[in-house]
């Protein structure tokens, strides 16, 4: 019988660590405190791992593994726990994730007011924190008190891209297990793409050369026809990196594309967050306090859309993010090219001619140079510049790394 599990992509080490946990989790007396427990099961994990590794993936296969309802097998993957689970419905497992650029104080109380109470259909009271490095020191306090002193049937499983202190409160870090996950290679990944059905195996197998082991990226450019463009225009720059009459407006193209991928894959999610709440407020209705409402709903929706743009920008940010990676990679070819090493594999197979063209054309340190203008661009978003400026001045300093 296929298991929660097998949607973690290359991952067998963590897998065995995890059902091991999920079956002492099972022996565990409720109510029982948490320093009494199976030394195999404790009550905080940090799930880290590069982008696209699966932190979240194998968190919320953990979280179902937990509540699982099969008698012999841990994590079947077709009781109600499991695909409620998994389909983010479960009433004990709780997503703490970034609605804008952060973590909020506020959204951190309201999870942690939730997840300490008994279990209500569970076993447990599960919290999982998507992108841990992005707790405010208010937030990340917070949290570390309830971790400190945990509910004896609460879990939390943070994801998070670094173990580095900085990123991270070391002393929230220090009380929970890591799991490091590691990038899947390319057969993994396309097994992975496969197993879901309905992706041609040829593309499947394409997008898991082209996909650098990022597991959604690679589903997206199995599945969607608008991610594969996009693709192709990051790409195309490099090419037209000389000629500044096409590479500033290529550059803007690439720019307006992350903005509307965010808005599409936000677009839907917001309008039915917006009807939710107009209707949990009363809007539409009549009597007494239906104009009392109306108000009420005016500055609550408000509140909503300012959050809706933040969590927009956020996913503009990391739209771009992974179109800078895909050109950084490209770069990174046509070093490797330059420099002759033939035994390391091409990020982008399918533009090796391309990037050997470049690589052969334009001496090591003019092109370390450009990656190293695409990472000070990265960085540069991160911290709030314009993406539109910061990567005209991108291209700018590529063109002149280049020469």
């Amino acid at each position: 019988m296929p298991g929660v599990f097998d949607r973690l992509a290359g991952q067998a080490d963590v897998v065995a660590e995890l059902t091991a946990a999920a079956s002492a989790a099972r022996a565990r007396v409720p109510g029982q405190g948490w320093h009494e427990a199976d030394a195999r099961m404790v009550h905080a994990w940090l799930f880290t791992g590069p982008p696209g590794s699966g932190r979240s993936v194998a968190a919320m296969c953990f979280a179902a593994a937990l509540q699982c309802e099969h008698p012999e097998i841990v994590g079947c993957g077709e009781c109600r726990s499991c695909h409620t689970v998994l389909a983010g419905t479960h009433a004990d497992v709780h997503l703490l994730a970034p609605q804008g650029v952060n973590i909020l104080l506020k959204d951190v109380k309201e999870t942690i007011h939730r997840a300490a109470s008994r279990p209500s259909t569970g076993r447990w009271q599960i919290v999982v924190v998507e992108e841990a490095d992005r707790l405010t020191e208010q937030s990340g306090n917070a949290l570390l008190k309830v971790v400190e002193e945990p509910p004896s049937r609460t879990v939390f499983l943070l994801c998070s891209p670094t173990t580095d202190p900085m990123d991270i409160m070391v002393t929230l870090r220090s009380r929970s297990r890591n799991v490091a996950l590691r990038q899947p290679d390319a057969a993994a990944v396309e097994a992975a793409l496969l197993a879901g059905g309905g992706i041609d195996p040829e593309r499947a197998r394409w997008a898991a050369a082209v996909s650098s082991g990022h597991i959604g990226r690679a589903r997206w450019l199995a599945t969607d026809e608008a991610t594969r463009e996009r693709r192709d225009v990051v790409l195309e720059l490099p090419m037209v990196m000389h000629n500044p009459g096409r590479a500033f407006p290529l550059a803007d193209r690439l720019v307006s594309a992350a903005e509307q991928e965010a808005l599409a894959r936000n677009t839907p999610n917001d309008e039915r967050e917006v009807e939710e709440l107009r209707t949990a407020m009363g809007v539409g209705g009549t009597g007494k306090g239906a104009v009392a409402a109306g108000r009420g709903a005016a500055g609550a929706v408000k509140e909503l859309e300012k959050a809706q743009k933040s969590r927009r920008t956020r996913s503009t940010r990391d739209s771009l993010d992974l179109a800078l990676v895909d050109l950084a990679g490209f770069y990174r070819d046509a070093l490797m090219a330059g420099l002759g090493v033939a035994d390391i594999a091409p990020v982008h197979p399918d533009k090796a001619e391309e990037s050997a063209r470049l690589g052969g054309h334009y001496p090591p340190a003019s092109v370390l140079g450009a990656i190293e203008a695409i990472q000070e661009c990265r960085a540069a978003i991160e911290v709030n510049v314009k993406p539109k400026f910061a990567v005209s001045a991108m291209v700018g300093a590529i063109r002149e790394a280049l020469g």
